[in-house]
């Protein structure tokens, strides 16, 4: 178990007899740098800037307008959509990469809170639940929504898991959660939270932000409603790169959603005056695409095809079971807390410790190379990637994190800056 590592030496035993250790030449990582916040901004594959200039040169700059049929960039949103459908459980031909999440949950809430609008029990169910824990721009995009169709639909906020209990009822129109918990790494059993909200009568949808890419995830198998995410985290598409939206097959006929734009239209180029919505996922599609940015996607998401989510599941808590080990045993007693969930059942692919001066100590592991981040209240994350982290790595990290905390060697008023 890496649990019981003593060396680094050992640690380097593990790096040579990694079977996904060559998955980390696919990447142009910085050299002197441990890049531990892959769970916030993925490292870049080396093939994406080669395809970057295709696009740019040859795809834009000589096929121009004609590249929306010869080079296939009108079909791109869907072909994407059926290469990640894999990573999460899905179907072909049920995810779009599209957007940003924010979007996509935006089309999706409102889309659920239509269809249950059309049920007999409409009048009462009118609640939206999610955690007061939940990363912010979904809560917000909920508030946005509910306070625009003012029709008596309001959030209602939890504090912990086990309040799902009671919190889901017959007022529950939507439950809204992230599969792995942004700032703690918690990570919730997608099908018994959504067996138990759906016998409410209620419509569950996913953001798979923090998982999608690190955490096997099985859509179908969860009889899940709607699902959204990013792939700029763990799936590597690149800064802002379009998300990716899922609806269950069997909700296609029903969903509507509010942004309805030519491309989500059945046949666009008709140039109808009336919204007539595309055949199944393609109705969550909306505006024209950002082609150079889907293009970068395709890059991250073909590593992937060279390996399978229960071996990168495998690497992942390896990785992070030593990382808290480490943290633990070289670091007591200088006043880290554990954040995240011990049981791997209840873990992501990311780890947070708080520490009073938590931003000041991240601010000092960046200067020396170890890249993290920091999340409000105090919480220092710890991101690992297991298609380019290494247990050396891990190591390391702990090392240089021990020698900051010991000599206490970092600046306490130390001015934030916009992107922490």
């Amino acid at each position: 178990m890496t649990t019981n590592l003593k060396t680094r030496a050992e640690c380097q035993t593990l790096d040579a007899n990694d079977p996904l250790a060559p998955l980390r030449t696919l990447f142009d990582l910085p050299p002197g740098v441990i890049y531990l916040d892959g769970n916030s901004l993925g490292a870049r594959p080396h093939a994406a800037l080669q395809r970057a200039q295709q696009v740019i040169q040859q795809e834009w700059g000589n096929g121009l307008i004609r590249s929306w049929n010869k080079a296939g960039w009108f079909d791109l949103p869907g072909r994407l959509g059926n290469k990640l459908a894999g990573l999460i459980g899905a179907g072909e031909n049920e995810v779009v990469v599209t957007d940003s999440t924010s979007i996509n949950l935006f089309k999706v809430l409102a889309g659920a809170l239509q269809m249950q609008a059309d049920k007999p029990d409409a009048a009462i169910r009118k609640v939206i639940v999610t955690e007061r824990d939940n990363f912010p721009t979904d809560i917000y995009m909920a508030q946005g929504l509910t306070e625009w169709l003012d029709r008596g639909y309001r959030i209602h906020l939890i504090d912990s898991p086990q309040e799902l209990v009671t919190a889901v009822n017959a007022e529950t129109a939507i439950l809204m959660l992230t599969h792995v918990n942004y700032r703690s790494g918690h990570l919730h059993d997608m099908q018994a939270v959504t067996k138990a909200a759906q016998a409410q009568g209620a419509l569950v949808v996913w953001d798979l932000a923090h998982s999608a890419g690190a955490v096997p995830i099985d859509l179908h198998a969860a009889n899940a409603d709607f699902a959204v995410g990013c792939t700029y985290k763990y799936m590597n598409g690149g800064p802002g790169a379009p998300a990716f939206a899922w609806i269950a097959p069997h909700h296609h006929a029903q969903f509507r959603q509010p942004l309805s734009g030519w491309w989500g239209h059945r046949a666009p180029f008709t140039m109808q005056p009336a919204f007539a919505p595309g055949e199944g996922i393609r109705r969550a599609l909306c505006g024209t695409q950002p082609i150079v940015s889907l293009a970068m996607v395709e890059c991250g998401l073909d590593i992937f095809a060279q390996t399978d989510m229960q071996a990168l599941r495998r690497k992942s808590l390896a990785l992070t079971d030593l990382f808290i080990a480490l943290v633990e045993s070289r670091c007591a007693g200088l006043d880290l807390t554990l954040v995240t969930p011990r049981p791997h059942a209840e873990r992501g692919s990311h780890v947070s410790f708080a520490h009073q001066h938590g931003y000041a100590i991240m601010r000092e592991l960046i200067a020396r190379g170890v890249i993290g981040d920091y999340r409000e209240p105090q919480v220092m994350r710890f991101g690992f990637t297991p298609l380019y982290t290494r247990f050396t790595d891990v190591w390391d990290a702990v090392d240089t994190l021990h020698q900051i905390l010991a000599d206490k060697d970092y600046e306490i008023n130390a001015q934030q800056e916009a992107v922490t």
